[in-house]
């Protein structure tokens, strides 16, 4: 797992090894990333799958419950994939195309709870 720590939120990502499967690659990382979620629970977070990883929609589900756990405690969850069947998404996951998308979902998120609204 690759984390950057920034200002206004903390990207994670996976550490891919070409020996095992997307599949594999993604149920390592999101145990990992679960194990680990304590460390940066109190940031933005964005997870980035924008290294040629294919995954699909059962993989993203693996950070679904992390998701709606974040949210409660009024912090973005941004992941950036290019996965294309967006309409099989939960409303409450938040997937965007790319690093910048997902930085300005972050920077619009914090605006709104700096507002209240």
């Amino acid at each position: 797992m690759i984390i950057n720590i920034l200002d206004s939120f903390t990207i994670v990502k996976p550490d891919i090894n070409e020996q095992i499967s997307t599949a594999q690659n993604i149920m390592n990382f999101s145990n990992d990333f679960t194990e680990k979620y304590h460390n940066f629970k109190d940031n933005n977070i964005i997870l980035d799958f924008s290294d040629d990883l294919n995954i699909d929609l059962k993989e993203i589900l693996l950070f679904s419950l992390i998701n709606n756990k974040h949210k409660k405690n009024k912090k973005s969850f941004v992941i950036v994939s290019d996965y294309k069947e967006i309409d099989k998404l939960p409303d409450e996951l938040i997937i965007v195309p790319t690093l910048e998308e997902a930085e300005d979902v972050v920077e619009l998120e914090d605006i709104e709870r700096d507002l209240e609204i």
